[in-house]
């Protein structure tokens, strides 16, 4: 597990979030949930479907908004009305279960179209950059296809590549594994590890319990929108305090 100083700034604040959904009822989808993330740490956040762990990650960007409480990233609260979300966007990356990428773009212009619109990079840097994180997630080869002509697990590297071309300091997973068949689901994980092993700051919504056993410096199991169990996956795992991990682990593992 990865030490910070005392006089470390955690790189995320999550300080007492509440998230409600209105549809016939109104649903408490995160319940005062606060938290830190320090740089170059990896966190695994796990729960049962409808946890609010999703919920949680997207309010990380402000792709929810949330009714009441405060996300601060690298110092700057991102809920407050003077802040350039666009500006904090541009600094975390994100992967989502789909690969949203573009369909009539081959998989060097997906990866180029932000840097050149958000980061104003040349044509010539930006296609630099792409080809030298297609060949980190092992794709090169693949720079002139298109999304269609993809496995998976490819158009997942792809939309990982895009996300690290912006040069984030943080990389959000959203269960980047979980729309792909089983032989997919390790090309993915690799690059990841990979990340992690250079010191990415991610936080990864996942299921894969080997990935968090493995790479993770803490793991957060969330149940009815509020966090459970905060612990080391060695912790986590073979010491679990609460009945609910312990029961969720015992149907997972």
């Amino acid at each position: 597990m990865k030490q910070h100083a005392p006089t470390d700034r955690p790189i995320i604040e999550i300080k007492n979030l509440y998230k409600t959904f209105r549809t016939s009822i109104t649903v408490k989808a995160l319940v005062n949930v606060s938290y830190e993330v320090y740089k170059g740490e990896v966190v695994v956040i796990c729960g049962p479907s409808g946890s609010g762990k999703s919920t949680l990650l997207r309010c990380i960007n402000m792709l929810e908004t949330f009714r009441r409480g405060e996300v601060i990233i690298d110092g700057v609260k991102i809920n407050d009305s003077q802040t350039d979300i666009n500006k904090i966007r541009a600094e975390v990356g994100m992967v989502f279960q789909s690969f949203n990428l573009f369909p009539h773009l081959t998989v060097d212009e997906n990866v180029c179209l932000a840097q050149r619109v958000v980061r104003n990079r040349s044509p010539r840097e930006a296609r630099d950059r792409a080809h030298a994180l297609l060949q980190k997630v092992g794709i090169k080869e693949k720079s002139d296809s298109y999304p269609t002509q993809l496995s998976g697990g490819q158009q997942q590297r792809v939309a990982i590549a895009r996300a690290l071309a912006m040069d984030p300091k943080i990389m959000l997973f959203d269960e980047p594994t979980s729309a792909l068949d089983p032989e997919m689901i390790g090309e993915v994980l690799d690059v990841m590890r990979t990340l992690a092993g250079e010191g990415m700051t991610m936080v990864c919504v996942t299921h894969e319990m080997g990935f968090a056993r493995e790479v993770a410096d803490h793991v957060v199991f969330m149940d009815a929108g509020q966090i459970v169990e905060i612990g080391s996956p060695d912790h986590f795992f073979e010491n679990p305090q609460h009945e609910r991990t312990k029961l969720f682990l015992s149907q997972i593992l």
